[in-house]
């Protein structure tokens, strides 16, 4: 019985890592198109990084590396994308004049909001079916598994020499 548990396990694993990989991959066009909804001249993390700052309010460019989980460079040159399509705006942080803070503009906030209600809507018509107890359920298990993801180290790959 163990080893049968086991081989279910793994064919259970198996599915999860499949879907989670369908799942980041839609969910990486979707944020693309999501950001060109804001402006045509965004892509890629773009919406993300604007969501973060709705939620978050005035924040340092740091701060928000950190959240990403990217360098101080790769994000001031995303904010820097941002700041000159008038979407966010930079300031210096009287707390640390050599730290700056970032926010959304008024612009921004608008257009975020916009293309965010838009995303609603979009959730709104994929889930609308579903039972009100399944999709709370469905919630709780993402934050599960948001957190899971949260506390697991980066992968690594063995070396194959050692």
């Amino acid at each position: 019985m163990d080893g049968q548990l086991t081989v279910r396990q793994e064919a259970e694993f198996r599915a999860v890592e499949r879907e989670v990989a369908v799942m980041f991959r839609r969910g990486r066009a979707r944020s693309a198109e999501m950001s060109r909804l804001v402006h045509p001249q965004l892509e890629g993390m773009a919406y993300s990084l604007l969501a973060h700052l709705a939620e978050a309010g005035q924040v340092r460019v740091t701060d928000v590396g950190s959240h990403f989980g990217v360098g101080k460079a790769t994000i001031s040159r995303q904010i820097k994308a941002l700041e000159e399509l008038r979407l966010v705006s930079r300031e210096p942080d009287p707390l640390d004049g050599r730290a700056s803070l970032v926010s959304l503009t008024e612009d921004g906030a608008r257009r975020y909001g916009r293309a965010h209600e838009a995303r609603l809507a979009s959730f709104r018509e994929m889930l609308g079916g579903w039972e009100p107890g399944d999709l709370s359920r469905f919630a709780e298990l993402l934050a599960r598994f948001n957190e899971s993801v949260a506390e697991v180290p980066p992968v690594e790959l063995a070396d194959p020499e050692g």
